[in-house]
């Protein structure tokens, strides 16, 4: 269209070290004054074409222009009218806000008068100016993502880029910056938003679905979700083992994605399927099978060929856990001081054998530190942490040999190859000689990690780094696994792919605790606890949570509106 902000014909982007185009012919226009959502798997090209949009790269063939310029030949004209927020964090963390916003200031070329007025708005924008000393890297995600937007928009741009902006940001924290950009559509910016998020995705004008390079869609999200009407639906009144309902279903030819939710399974039917019948799949005399509103979510699980099935060939490999008691971990009037802040206050909860345990919390509010002390890897203030009836403050090492840790963040040795760092966590876990290599390479096949063993964990994309940090927390078959929001900023796929490995470890018997953001995901919990300031202000399972929440204005909050509201309740009631 005439009036595109951007154009973008045929561009073609090929790296001297890729076998494929990271963009293969992708034409598109981004129209202005609107919200794009670039989505897509892991690989897809998402942040080479923003890059490129950005002048940070040239197409190695077809054209971009932002209004009407060329980014690379261009870029001296078009440098105050783009503004660019990378994936990876990119300010300077010893730094103080104050400071980075100095800094990119200058970058800008934002003097004068405007400097001082710029910063003024920008730190009421983002509700930053109580904190302009604190250095960045202080920060909590919210804050940062927060800081990264206010450099972004220093000069003014037209055209604002934000590459996966909500990646490791909590729901209430991913909102509110949904409100500002929502503020500065309406002050005529136009914006490119990336997310792995795909309720943001169902939030945008228009959405861009990438996959492999290609552009498999273009338009509304409404009109892709369209394509998949009355094939989304829930099992009720289920008997049994969800987790085992959801492998059994996923089986069946006719089923093309499913996921747990609470106390039921969602599922998809591929196109012009018969309903599943509830008798044969053993879903039980009371089960039901009820029609629910297609999500985008769906329609992009479609899109890309279906879900990865429901069966784990991590859990195939391990042998059951047996033998154990009813209580796997135990916190009691667990704290944990940093000075005079308590990051921890008096936790207490326990996590039955076998199950999952979900830790729910705003950015700050302490589930890395309770996890930490649970495995083992930080000595409490004061209080017990047992697991498996080990007191972890004074026999850690017995009980680190029980336990598997993903870290949230990415915990591998960047100087060694994925095949070393393989080796090289067996070898921690006490793992020798033929049954070294035999695990080794059981981990590289399950993980499909063979076309990289000599690539640095670095350079991988996220859904295969996420993988390799799988492998190395369970390659000595753990009792016990704590993943700190192990699927933060991957795809769909990828993450059900995670899950459908959870779910299935879980039913060898190992129990598992976990973080995260992504309140979909929260729903595969047996039970959680939310934390929020340091201590649990509520638990139960998912759809308790959720009914706590519930009010007659919203009887059928998600787990997301649940944890929203929940937190916002307790802030209030504190005062704050």
């Amino acid at each position: 269209m005439s009036d595109a902000l951007v154009t973008i014909e045929s561009v073609q982007k090929i790296f001297t070290d890729s076998k494929k185009p990271a963009l293969d012919g992708i034409s598109a226009t981004i129209q202005p004054g609107r919200i794009t959502g670039l989505v897509g798997p892991d690989g897809a090209g998402k942040t080479t074409l923003i890059r490129l949009m950005a002048g940070l790269l040239a197409p190695t063939s077809g054209k971009i222009r932002v209004d009407g310029l060329d980014p690379i030949h261009d870029a001296a004209k078009l440098r105050e009218s783009i503004g660019y927020m990378p994936q990876k964090f990119g300010l300077y963390e010893d730094l103080s806000v104050q400071e980075n916003l100095e800094l990119h200031a200058d970058l800008r070329n934002v003097v004068g008068e405007e400097r001082s007025a710029t910063f003024k708005r920008l730190l009421d924008f983002t509700d930053l100016a109580r904190f302009t000393s604190r250095l960045a890297g202080k920060l909590s995600g919210g804050m940062k993502q927060k800081l990264g937007l206010a450099c972004a928009l220093l000069g003014q741009p037209r055209l604002l880029l934000l590459d996966e902006p909500g990646v490791g940001v909590d729901p209430i924290s991913r909102r509110e910056l949904w409100k500002m950009v929502q503020e500065l559509i309406d002050q005529g910016i136009t914006v490119v938003w990336s997310t792995a998020y795909l309720d943001e995705a169902e939030l945008c004008r228009d959405v861009l679905l990438m996959n492999e390079g290609k552009l498999v869609f273009y338009g509304k999200p409404s009109d892709m979700t369209s394509r998949i009407r009355e094939r989304s639906f829930q099992i009720r009144q289920i008997s049994g083992s969800r987790r085992q309902l959801l492998a059994r279903v996923l089986r069946s030819h006719e089923v093309m994605d499913g996921v747990i939710q609470g106390h039921n399974v969602r599922l998809v039917l591929r196109a012009g399927a018969a309903h599943p019948n509830l008798h044969d799949i053993n879903a039980g005399n009371q089960a039901e099978l009820m029609p629910v509103a297609p999500r985008f979510e769906d329609a992009f699980i479609e899109a890309l060929g279906g879900g990865p099935g429901g069966e784990s060939a991590l859990a195939q490999r391990l042998r059951p856990v047996t033998g154990e008691t009813n209580t796997a971990v135990e916190a009691v009037d667990l704290t944990k001081k940093f000075g005079d802040f308590a990051a921890t206050d008096h936790v207490n909860f326990t996590v039955k054998h076998g199950e999952i345990f979900g830790l729910l919390g705003p950015n700050g509010a302490g589930k890395s530190t309770t996890f930490r002390m649970m495995c083992g890897l930080l000595t409490p203030t004061s209080g017990t942490a047992r697991v498996m009836g080990i007191d972890l403050k004074t026999s850690a090492s017995q009980a680190r040999q029980k336990l598997g840790y993903m870290a949230q963040k990415f915990s591998l040795y960047g100087s060694l190859t994925v095949k070393q760092n393989l080796k090289f966590f067996s070898g921690v876990y006490g793992l020798r000689g033929e049954q070294q290599k035999l695990v080794v390479n059981e981990m590289i096949e399950v993980f499909k990690l063979q076309p990289f063993l000599d690539t640095a964990p670095n350079t991988l994309a996220l859904g295969f780094k996420q993988r390799l940090a799988l492998a190395c927390a369970v390659m000595h078959e753990p009792r016990i696994l704590f993943l700190d929001e192990p699927t933060s900023g991957v795809d769909p796929i990828t993450r059900r792919e995670f899950w459908t490995h959870i779910n299935g470890v879980v039913e060898k018997g190992v129990t598992v605790m976990v973080t995260t953001h992504f309140m979909d995901e929260a729903e595969y919990c047996d039970r959680i606890a939310l934390v929020f300031r340091g201590r649990i202000i509520a638990a139960g399972t998912p759809d308790q949570l959720k009914d706590q929440a519930s009010t007659p204005q919203h009887p059928d909050p998600s787990m997301e509106d649940a944890f929203i509201a929940l937190v916002q309740a307790q802030s209030n009631e504190a005062g704050s």
